[in-house]
């Protein structure tokens, strides 16, 4: 009995710092396995789809998340484009990156079972062209063996005129020649996350 009760005494403590350094872990973007587009709408119906092609981030001991985008990591397809887009829109030499933050129940997102998943709703602050704005996600979240990957579960709307670009946009639809550029843009992303790197 005595030694069952020592066992006990000795186990509890441990089992609680395994689950606290679990928790604790830290945890850092993929940018391989990440992903991050957005729609832009020219000549009123014309639809096309881009992404940024390098991305970083972590999430830290207390749920503090921070996801970094290089700007000039804009990839069009088309490297012309690319090259308006980071000098008239993004301005990367004076903003090279934006940034996402925010705050997730990381003990909760812990204790998540392998390939189960949780819907989210995250409020963050997104840090663009030198301006800031709150915006909510609707996540779908999922655990991975050594991590977790969140996705988007409908687009994000980003506006021009909130991020001070509205000149950056006149500027590309002038020197393309279209009649007109939508100052709103959907953003999607899918960011996987790898705990103990």
């Amino acid at each position: 009995m005595v030694l069952k009760s020592l066992v006990k005494t000795l186990l509890v403590p441990v089992a609680a710092l395994l689950l606290v350094n679990s928790v604790q872990a830290h945890w850092s973007l993929d940018n391989e396995a990440s992903q991050l587009s957005f729609v832009t709408i020219k000549a009123d119906h014309v639809a096309e789809v881009h992404t940024f092609d390098v991305l970083s981030g972590s999430i830290g001991d207390s749920g503090d998340v921070k996801i970094t985008i290089e700007l000039a990591s804009v990839n069009t397809l088309i490297q012309i484009r690319n090259e308006r887009m980071q000098a008239l829109l993004f301005e990367t030499n004076l903003f090279p990156e934006a940034t996402i933050t925010g705050h997730l129940d990381i003990e909760a997102l812990a204790g998540l079972s392998v390939g189960s998943t949780e819907t989210l709703q995250v409020e963050f602050e997104l840090t663009l062209h030198g301006m800031s704005n709150s915006m909510t996600a609707d996540l779908l979240v999922s655990r991975l063996d050594n991590g977790l990957v969140a996705s988007t579960l409908k687009p994000i709307i980003v506006t021009a005129n909130s991020f001070g670009l509205i000149r950056g946009v006149e500027q590309l639809r002038e020197v393309a020649g279209l009649p007109s550029i939508s100052n709103a843009v959907s953003v999607s992303f899918t960011v996987v996350f790898r705990q103990g790197h």
